[in-house]
């Protein structure tokens, strides 16, 4: 009897162990799946530009996405209803990140390249450690720094034409000049800080209402100034109002607005609301690299050695950051 004790309480403590771990990998899962979309979501707007325009597109994505989350809140069983104490934050929530992420995302997607585009949209991991820092007081100390200036280095590696670096390589200093930012990768340089800024906002958002639900009124909110600007004012372009779209490019518009938005946004401002916010954002470093994966596996192509070293960077600074309060106190 003596015996069989040890195997009894080995199998019982060994239960509870692997009944953790399942939710664990499901819950890192679920955190990866935001960036997983974002990677391929850029892609599927790209080939629609030719034929809408900017802030058609922009609202195009993210009223649908709206229409879609609203009912999943209340068939998941979440309180739909925003306290009256948040909704000030959600209107300025709403503003900055649904009507000014959004829009200048579309127009300055049409004005640059992607890989230049990913390369800046993706920086905002570097703006939310500055805000979180600046306005939550969360700590990033020397290791998170190492991790977000390896993330960025990764992005740049897997974003930025290989002739760019090589040459910076032969002509040095003076070709930084022509890498100055032209007026698209401004626009998708303050794309990146209303994200960062909205990211943070949410935060306040959602001090006493569900996130889910905080994310779903703040699309619809925040897209319907979107339709206001894309039917008069200077960015109007009435021959491009109402899209007459293929039904390839309209199954493009409901990848972009289900997956890359409605689903996308819901986990990303579900996760940002609670824990560590410069460590979740971090995972924006892998969104481009979720982009080259797809294009790897669906169009088989070949990633260049700059582009390995960028997805070593990116996994690299994620695994710091992530683990910059335990590797610190090492």
């Amino acid at each position: 009897m003596q015996g069989a004790q040890p195997t009894s309480s080995l199998s019982l403590s060994s239960t509870p162990v692997e009944a953790i771990a399942v939710p664990v990998v499901l819950r890192w899962l679920a955190m990866l799946l935001p960036f997983a979309l974002w990677g391929t979501a850029m892609a599927a707007m790209k080939p629609l530009l030719q034929e809408i325009s900017p802030l058609t597109l922009a609202w195009l994505r993210i009223l649908p996405a709206a229409v879609v989350l609203l009912p999943a809140v209340v068939l998941l069983g979440r309180r739909l209803q925003v306290d009256r104490r948040d909704w000030g934050w959600l209107l300025l929530f709403a503003l900055v990140d649904g009507t000014f992420f959004h829009g200048l995302l579309s127009e300055g997607l049409e004005r640059t390249g992607a890989g230049l585009g990913s390369v800046l949209i993706d920086s905002q991991p570097l703006l939310v450690a500055l805000l979180a820092r600046w306005l939550l007081g969360e700590s990033i100390n020397p290791i998170g720094w190492l991790g977000l200036l390896l993330g960025f280095s990764g992005i740049l590696c897997l974003g930025l034409p290989l002739g760019a670096f090589e040459h910076l390589w032969l002509e040095g200093p003076p070709v930084l000049g022509s890498l100055l930012p032209d007026r698209g990768a401004l626009l998708m340089l303050a794309a990146a800080a209303a994200m960062a800024s909205g990211t943070l906002i949410s935060r306040w958002a959602c001090r006493h209402s569900d996130p889910v639900a905080v994310t779903a009124w703040h699309l619809l909110l925040g897209g319907l100034p979107l339709v206001v600007f894309s039917l008069v004012g200077p960015l109007a372009d009435p021959l491009r109002l109402l899209p007459q779209l293929s039904l390839q490019q309209w199954g493009l518009v409901a990848y972009a607005s289900v997956f890359g938005t409605a689903l996308a946004y819901g986990l990303f401002f579900w996760f940002a609301s609670r824990g560590d916010l410069t460590g979740f954002t971090a995972l924006t470093f892998l969104t481009p690299v979720f982009a080259l994966a797809s294009g790897l596996v669906l169009l088989g192509e070949q990633l260049r050695l700059l582009q390995w070293l960028g997805v070593v960077l990116a996994l690299g600074s994620v695994l710091l950051i992530n683990r910059r309060g335990a590797l610190w106190r090492a």
